[in-house]
């Protein structure tokens, strides 16, 4: 017998387990094999950071991959890691720090919505959902910093797609396919990711006290100046007190915006970002680096809705169009704060019914954007769509999901019903 007939035959003793935790590739495959031929659905999970974000669905097994882990290569002078899909992003983030790399996205830190703890998630669960976080407008999507992957389709098939190193190619990236499918076209394995060096240093401007309108004038021309920001927000002031410095102690609403670079540089640029903005000296508070890394962590880390009990939308818009769909959906009693420099929007409501998510989504539709219901009440998440699509796409989506996932065992229906 082969090592990978012995690896199969160990995995299936006990098939009858509700939860698996295979180490190999091989494992992984053979486990998908067997639910494919028995017509059995997995829910597909690493450190279950953003179990709760999609609809709910019935799966008779589950593949957790939280023993899957591990760092297969770092070249820190090729800027690129590959990783085993469950790998926990602490630890990479880790070794990234030894070499003063980063993930340049920021992925997004759920734990405190969800646990009121962190718990950033293993690296398959943050490539598969595609989550940002600040730099966003500056560097891209976590898609964009995928240079290949390995997976496991539906039918327990190894593919591979992309390699280890930038450049460009013709034919379609299944990378950007995969990314963003929340495990329901493949079980990721292996991926290869781009890492950049991190700035020397940082530093935010808050500008006290501006209105929304004011507020998102200030972001738009801070992202289209020459000063190169890397992360530009505003804080309605009800989350006012989440923001509490030995330097920033006024009350009221606050724009903030990040610049990095070496200290020179990031001086003179601040100092040309507020004669561009003019902004008045006593209007602005500068945060040092200390300081500056606690504010963005606070905003990736989604810490003003970290007691939040009730329902939380993303909401992801042309900047352009930020002022008039605030301004829609104030009706909502909502509470908001802005990202992105104007592009994204999180949106807490302490009450909703189908009825007003459908009309929320209309208001977005018609202004060129999307949701995606991050948390909902659980006698809604059946009723509702939690991410935005319509009939054209969903057919599209539902021709790639039968290419992976021909019997619909992985994940089915957490993104859309009857995929």
């Amino acid at each position: 017998m082969s090592m990978e007939e012995k690896q199969n035959s160990q995995t299936f003793q006990d098939f009858s387990q509700s939860t698996f935790k295979p180490k190999t590739t091989e494992e992984i495959s053979s486990i998908i094999k067997e639910c494919f031929k028995k017509n059995i659905p997995l829910e597909v999970c690493g450190l279950k950071s953003k179990k709760n974000i999609g609809r709910n669905f019935q799966a008779e097994k589950t593949l957790d991959l939280s023993n899957y882990t591990g760092i297969i290569e770092y070249k820190p002078e090729e800027l690129y890691i590959k990783v085993k899909a469950g790998t926990p992003l602490n630890e990479i983030k880790s070794e990234l720090d030894k070499n003063n790399q980063q993930l340049a996205f920021e992925p997004v830190d759920f734990g405190p919505l969800f646990s009121g703890k962190s718990n950033e998630g293993s690296i398959g669960g943050i490539i598969s959902c595609n989550f940002a976080g600040p730099r966003r407008f500056k560097v891209g999507s976590a898609r964009d910093h995928v240079l290949g992957f390995q997976g496991v389709n539906g039918k327990g098939e190894v593919i591979k797609s992309g390699g280890t190193v930038v450049k460009n190619v013709t034919g379609y990236d299944l990378s950007k396919m995969l990314t963003g499918s929340y495990g329901t076209l493949v079980v990721l394995t292996e991926i290869s990711i781009k890492v950049l060096p991190k700035p020397p240093s940082n530093k935010t401007v808050v500008i006290e006290n501006p209105h929304l309108d004011k507020a998102l004038d200030y972001l738009n021309l801070a992202l289209s100046s020459s000063s190169d920001p890397s992360g530009g927000v505003f804080y309605p002031e009800y989350f006012r007190e989440h923001f509490t410095f030995n330097d920033l102690t006024t009350e009221g609403p606050i724009t903030a915006i990040r610049i990095e670079g070496h200290n020179d540089s990031i001086d003179y640029r601040i100092k040309k970002l507020c004669k561009e903005l003019e902004v008045q000296k006593e209007e602005i508070v500068i945060l040092e680096p200390e300081q500056s890394n606690i504010f963005w962590e606070k905003t990736r880390s989604l810490q003003v809705f970290s007691e939040l009990e009730n329902n939380l939308l993303r909401v992801v818009i042309p900047a352009s169009e930020a002022l008039e769909v605030i301004n829609r959906l104030k009706i909502y009693k909502i509470k908001y704060f802005v990202d992105w420099g104007g592009n994204l929007i999180w949106v807490q409501l302490d009450n909703i019914s189908a009825k007003t998510l459908r009309n929320i989504r209309e208001t977005i539709n018609k202004s060129f954007g999307y949701v995606t219901v991050i948390k909902i009440e659980e006698s809604l998440k059946a009723l509702v769509d939690i991410f935005t699509i319509d009939p054209i796409k969903y057919k599209i989506t539902e021709k790639i999901k039968k290419s992976f996932d021909p019997k619909r065992i992985l994940n089915p229906g957490k993104m859309y019903s009857g995929i």
